[in-house]
């Protein structure tokens, strides 16, 4: 097996697809990663392998991953499937958990296009059995056509969630009702970046007849929600919420929950990359030029791990990641690369132009952001939102002292469930902003690796 490639990509969503394709038709030597079996990420999960059932119930969007994974496979990079990535510094050398044997790769330009996350909900009874996010129902539905069974409840705020309501409709999934959490403010606040996206009105018109699906289907739909809560014993029994002075109590056995996604990071921090701040977005993200190179200057980050842009915006940001890679390595000269740029910039113009619409209707509401006293934050070490407040009052003010006061972070998951959480709360409560309190350290193993597959490493 070979230890050094040209190019290393890491992720096969829409991205790292596009990437990977074009650089391995530039005559690049590509290697691609991905934890999944088949390639396609999370938007286009088991894209290859869906029947015309799943197709149809996934819609138009899903079944152009088909074509992008076709094309990926026929220009014949390196591919490896189920490979775990545990392990990157800053000399972009990549530990792999590959069938078991882990090795080291080196290369002379990283791609990191490891997409998003969704962004936590913490609210009162979300550990319950029977409460899960949205994106985990999809990816359900997208690898084994398993759906819920009983009473589901859908909550929260963000296009997911409309889009999920309306596959789970194609599926003959009974909805009980969809519960929005979206701010009233944030619906006046978007208004003003409605001018601006009309060069992507198809994105508001896909919105429009998602919902128009949903009321047709006579699913109760209850806006202005506050005071979400997940009620139940041993699981889940019901939700309960506030929409004005009326206080309402609906029955469920599942309960989905999605407050948008902010990109994901533990990578780019272990390479070495210069983050920032996005008020609008309300997360970090890489700092990148317009072909997607970082601060780093053989590290590319591309898609929604370099801030959310969507599946179309990825696929082009690949692309142009591909051809200064492309230029840089002398595969092609740099009247090529910005000859050929040209058209990917004006198609990702005009995908992004829905985003500031988007990111503040869609901004999180700040009950999510700030969750109560007692409800649980950081899951795995079962530390609660009181136990965070306390820790900042004794004087802690940035997430690794707080996670080494309290623990929070330090579960398997490694503070992806809870870190965006924490912040909120230690700026809430030190008045420092988000910028300046900070992330987690990203640390390796990034994913499980046992001592003997440690032991066995070649190098």
């Amino acid at each position: 097996m070979k230890d050094h490639f040209d190019v290393l990509v890491i992720g096969a969503g829409p991205a790292g697809l596009c990437l990977a394709r074009d650089a391995a038709r530039f005559g690049l030597d590509v290697a691609l990663v991905d934890e999944q079996r088949a390639p396609g990420g999370q938007i286009y999960r088991n894209v290859g392998a869906a029947d015309d059932s799943l197709m149809r119930c996934l819609g138009e969007d899903y079944a152009r991953g088909r074509q992008l994974v076709t094309e990926f496979q026929q220009s014949n990079p390196t591919y490896f499937p189920g490979a775990s990535l545990w392990y990157l510094d800053e000399r972009l050398e990549a530990g792999l958990l590959i069938d078991g044997q882990s090795r080291f790769i080196s290369c002379d330009r990283l791609v990191l296009a490891t997409g998003a996350q969704e962004r936590p909900m913490p609210l009162p009874g979300w550990q319950l059995p029977g409460v899960m996010t949205a994106g985990a129902g999809q990816i359900l539905l997208k690898s084994a056509s398993v759906v819920p069974d009983g009473r589901l409840i859908l909550a929260g705020s963000g296009p997911l969630l409309l889009l999920l309501a309306w596959q789970y409709l194609q599926a003959g999934v009974e909805i009980s009702a969809v519960i929005d959490t979206t701010p009233r403010a944030n619906r006046l606040s978007a208004l003003k970046h409605l001018l601006r996206a009309l060069p992507a009105m198809d994105y508001l018109f896909k919105g429009m007849r998602l919902l128009h699906a949903i009321r047709r289907a006579r699913i109760p739909i209850y806006r202005n929600v506050t005071e979400l809560r997940a009620v139940g014993g041993e699981s889940l029994q019901a939700v309960r919420f506030s929409r004005g002075i009326q206080d309402i109590q609906l029955a469920a056995d599942t309960l989905m929950l999605h407050q948008g996604i902010i990109p994901n990071l533990r990578l780019a921090q272990a390479a070495g990359s210069e983050l920032k701040w996005d008020d609008r977005q309300q997360c970090w993200k890489p700092s990148v030029n317009k072909w997607g190179q970082s601060s780093v200057s053989n590290l590319y980050i591309i898609g929604d791990s370099a801030g959310i842009v969507g599946a179309a915006a990825a696929e082009l940001q690949g692309s142009l990641a591909a051809l200064h890679i492309a230029c840089s390595l002398q595969k092609i000269d740099t009247g090529q690369r910005d000859a050929s740029a040209r058209q990917y910039t004006s198609w990702l113009r005009r995908h992004l132009a829905i985003r500031p619409f988007l990111d503040a209707l869609y901004a999180p509401a700040v009950e999510y952001r700030l969750p109560s006293d007692e409800t649980l934050v950081c899951r795995c070490e079962e530390v609660f939102a009181g136990e965070l407040r306390q820790a900042v009052r004794l004087g802690c003010v940035g997430p690794n002292q707080v996670k080494a006061f309290t623990r929070c972070g330090m579960g398997p998951c490694q503070g992806s469930s809870c870190g965006a959480t924490l912040a909120n709360l230690i700026a809430d409560e030190s008045g420092l902003s988000l910028a300046e309190v900070g992330l987690f350290r990203a640390r390796p193993p990034f994913k499980p690796i046992t001592l003997g597959e440690l032991a066995g490493v070649e190098s």
